[in-house]
This record gives structure tokens, C-alpha cells and sequence, in this order.
């Protein structure tokens, strides 16, 4: 609730988004404020029921992992270590061959892994990823990023909340570390943790094609994103020739600087 001495004020979309930097999940106090929150940015100064986000009760949220063939040996030695808060693993490497094809489950059933031909269409085999998900949440990675289990433990709360307050694509900050050192590409905020009818578009950048109002951001934690120098250098370039002016090349030049507050 405002007050007239307070230093500054937020309307309750802001609020929810402030409240997961400390671990709680805010709840409107009234019908006025489910309003607000359901139609962003009024005039009405939030007030809103504060919990831990870790009295939710989890949502069953998949991951799913994009991955070229090369990468698919090193991304299936390391996709359990999700087993502690995902509900399933589903793996889709980029393979010449017939889609959906099973390649390898393990021993749990935890992970199963699939062949798709990417076709220089990033949405398309994200929504392929989707399709293949038994979950109705689904947090998608790249071969290359990582989230820590206290976040994937979050993801399954933030689901949770997000069922409730008919949210359908949660954003998270992304670190770009090259060669292991934070790029000045921040916060880089990723739609990664979406419900699975949720489809993405654009052949590069991909994004969840959904109402801005039907999503928010969270900043219970972010996701890793591990590149190398050599790497970022062709990047853009490749994305360009994908996609005409969409290759952001001015995400080049910010990953090749550090980070700064300035």
C-alpha cells in the first residue's frame, strides 16, 4: 500500500516482478488489483499479499534442450543433474534424419532424446521441442546455458503462480559469460519458461508469440550462457544471413565488452 511519504510507488505487474528478486510471490488483496495486474500499467498503487514463492506448491515444469549433434554427448552426460526439481528432460538434437526419432532414453525415464533437422529456423524447432513435452510448463535451454537447482526449484513455483494469475511466459535475465566473463549484454532477458501451447516465432531471436499482458519477468535468478570469444565473433553474422536485419550485430559489439553500470 502507498503512502503519501513514500519514495517511490509501483502499480502490482511491477510489484510481482520486484517481489521474485526476494523470493516471494505478491497476490492482489482485491478485485481491483486482479484487474490491474490482469490489464497493466494503471494508476492504482499496488497492494498486494506477500509469501515465499517456496509455500507455492510446484507445477510439473519439463526442460527441454536444443542441441546440434556434436553437442548432444556432452548436453546427455549432464541433463540429469535437472532430476532434482524437472519432471522430465527432453532433448532435441539438430540431425539429418527422421523427426522425433528416439535415440537414447536412460535408465529413470527422466530423459529422452530426439532428431529433428533445425533448417536455419530457430522457432520452428523450438515449438518441435514444445510439442514433444508430456509437462504443461516447459523451461527451454541451448547446449551452452545452465541454471542452477535453487532456480529450477523457483521455476516450478513461479509456474505455479503464473497458472494462478493466468500468466503464460516468464522471463528471466541471462548472463553471457565469455570466455568466463560477464558481457556487457545484461540483462538479456530470455522467455524461456513458457506453457507448452505457447508458440514461438522468428527464424533468429525467437520469441513466445503471446500478449506482453499475459507474461511478466522474474528475477529469482538467470540463466548462464557460456560462449567463446571465436564464437560470438561469427555469430551475428550467421544469424544475419539466416534472417536479413535480424541479426542484432549490435549484440557483437556489447558481448565483446565487459560488463558495466556506466
Amino acid at each position: 500500500m502507498a503512502h503519501a511519504d513514500d519514495p517511490f510507488g509501483c502499480d502490482i505487474y511491477t510489484m510481482r516482478t520486484i517481489a521474485t528478486r526476494f523470493g516471494l510471490a505478491a497476490t492482489p488483496v482485491n478485485a481491483m488489483q486482479d484487474e490491474q495486474l490482469r490489464n497493466p500499467h494503471g494508476t492504482l498503487a499496488a497492494d498486494a499479499d506477500l509469501v515465499s514463492l517456496l509455500t507455492l506448491a510446484p507445477t510439473a515444469v519439463a526442460v527441454g534442450i536444443l542441441c546440434s549433434e556434436r553437442e548432444a554427448g556432452s548436453v546427455l552426460e549432464t541433463a540429469a543433474r535437472h532430476s532434482s526439481w524437472a519432471a522430465e528432460v527432453v532433448v532435441l538434437a539438430d540431425r539429418v534424419g527422421p523427426p522425433a526419432e528416439v535415440r537414447q532414453d536412460d535408465d529413470n525415464g527422466l530423459v529422452r532424446v530426439f532428431s529433428r533437422r533445425l533448417s536455419g529456423d530457430f522457432a520452428r524447432q523450438r515449438n518441435a521441442l514444445q510439442a514433444l513435452c508430456r509437462s504443461s510448463w516447459i523451461f527451454q535451454l541451448d547446449a551452452d546455458e545452465d541454471v542452477s537447482p535453487e532456480l529450477g526449484d523457483s521455476l516450478t513455483r513461479l509456474a505455479t503462480l503464473a497458472n494462478r494469475q493466468g500468466v503464460v511466459s516468464i522471463g528471466l535475465p541471462r548472463k553471457n559469460l565469455v570466455d568466463g566473463h560477464l558481457s556487457d549484454l545484461y540483462p538479456d532477458v530470455q522467455y524461456r519458461l513458457n506453457r507448452c501451447d505457447v508458440s514461438y516465432e522468428g527464424i533468429v531471436h525467437e520469441r513466445p508469440e503471446r500478449a506482453w499482458q499475459s507474461s511478466f519477468i522474474a528475477l529469482s535468478g538467470a540463466i548462464e550462457h557460456n560462449l567463446t570469444a571465436r564464437h560470438v565473433a561469427r555469430r551475428s553474422n550467421v544469424y544475419e544471413t539466416l534472417q536479413p536485419g535480424g541479426g542484432r550485430l549490435f549484440e557483437r559489439d556489447a558481448l565483446q565488452r565487459p560488463f558495466s553500470l556506466l
